[in-house]
């Protein structure tokens, strides 16, 4: 068993992205750092505590996924299909728990965090729709025609009505639309169907806001980015406050521990150390503390995209195109937010904001964007260069 393990262990080191992983490292220390300063004034550890364990287990599980061969496991599609659907309908369950006006969240006996199955089902969606437009091109289908257009946008949004019908969460059903659009970019579907999607999407949102099918505080929330006058003590509390404590840092911060907002009680910024961790840094690590934030997050996706550009199958590609998607965009929002010009809709920072079971995951998708490198032997040629 002993020697199994230091071969398993042997051929990560020879094989898996160890500057993927590297990068995951610092980022997610660098946010623990932050975590430590946002959550001082409750001189209360355990968020530390609880991301620093995430982290390990993250590394854990990072090394597991690198050695597993996804175009094998792709093979029993339906039960990744079966399991996307039945982690999302665990919210109708006891387990699941109201946070925020969203039931976006399990709690389970015995696990001392949350579990948000956005996070997990993310991965597994963009494993499926890969599957769907590599299995598309292996049929010899015309990728610009409506019918595959329909067949992956119907998978897209049945998975997407579906969460947002059950949780109420639009901000994840959002990363969902966005992995999607960036996939079939990708995969070559027609423009002519991305301008028919966004009018659609369009149409449906005028409709749903004429009718009143969207909830009073989610207007609010698109109300006051255009008008920040508008109910600042209340929609535009958090980030009026937000932006309040990122203008406070300047060039170089007031100083790490210094912030006067960071340290101050329960009156100043809100979820500091989730939503709101990059107003953090910025206030005391100033404009150079933010900008080594955005320079981690660009070599971690650009790293995933270089990936993507010497996968082996389509497959492959589509996977780390996707898994690149997702933190695209969830870092647009997060820092939009932080901004002020980007809605409220509960993005957290990827690889800083405090969550156990955001941080695993994304250790999980970025095991999987290594495992594909490990199989993909043209970039060994680039190894000397970006290790």
């Amino acid at each position: 068993m002993l020697n199994r393990l230091k071969a398993v262990l042997a051929d990560f080191f020879q094989q898996a992205d160890l500057m993927l992983l590297s990068l995951c490292c610092i980022s997610t220390l660098y946010g623990i750092v932050l975590i430590y300063s946002a959550t001082r004034f409750m001189a209360d550890n355990r968020y530390v505590i609880i991301q620093t364990a995430a982290l390990l287990l993250g590394v854990c599980v990072y090394i597991a996924c690198s050695m597993v061969d996804f175009e094998m496991l792709m093979k029993r599609w339906k039960w990744l299909a079966v399991f996307n659907v039945g982690f999302i309908l665990l919210l109708l369950t006891p387990f699941g728990k109201s946070v925020g006006g969203n039931r976006a969240w399990l709690k389970f006996p015995g696990i001392p965090v949350s579990i948000g199955p956005a996070e997990v089902v993310k991965i597994t969606f963009v494993l499926l729709l890969a599957w769907q437009l590599a299995w598309l091109q292996e049929e010899k289908r015309d990728l610009r025609s409506f019918r595959s257009a329909l067949l992956v946008a119907g998978h897209t949004f049945l998975l997407c009505g579906l969460y947002f019908l059950v949780s109420g969460d639009m901000g994840n059903g959002l990363v969902f639309f966005f992995i999607f659009v960036c996939m079939a970019f990708t995969a070559g579907f027609a423009l002519r169907w991305f301008g028919l999607l966004f009018a659609g999407a369009g149409l449906a949102v005028a409709a749903a806001w004429k009718l009143d099918l969207m909830k009073g505080y989610m207007k609010d929330r698109f109300i006051i980015l255009f008008d920040h006058s508008y109910d600042p003590m209340n929609a535009g509390w958090q980030q009026t406050r937000s932006l309040l404590t990122l203008g406070g840092g300047g060039l170089f911060g007031q100083g790490y521990l210094n912030g006067t907002q960071t340290q101050a009680g329960e009156g100043s910024i809100p979820a500091r150390w989730t939503d709101f961790i990059f107003s953090v840094c910025g206030e005391e690590l100033g404009l150079v503390g933010c900008l080594v934030i955005l320079l981690l997050l660009s070599a971690i996706i650009i790293r995933v995209l270089l990936v993507a550009k010497h996968a082996q199958t389509p497959f492959y590609r589509y996977v780390c195109v996707g898994m690149a998607a997702m933190l695209i965009f969830q870092t647009l929002i997060n820092v939009g937010m932080c901004l002020f010009i980007m809605p409220v809709i509960g993005i957290t920072l990827p690889f800083f904001s405090y969550g156990g079971s955001s941080i695993v995951t994304l250790y999980a998708a970025m095991g999987v964007v290594s495992a594909i490198k490990k199989r993909s032997p043209t970039m060994g040629r680039y190894r000397r260069i970006l290790a």
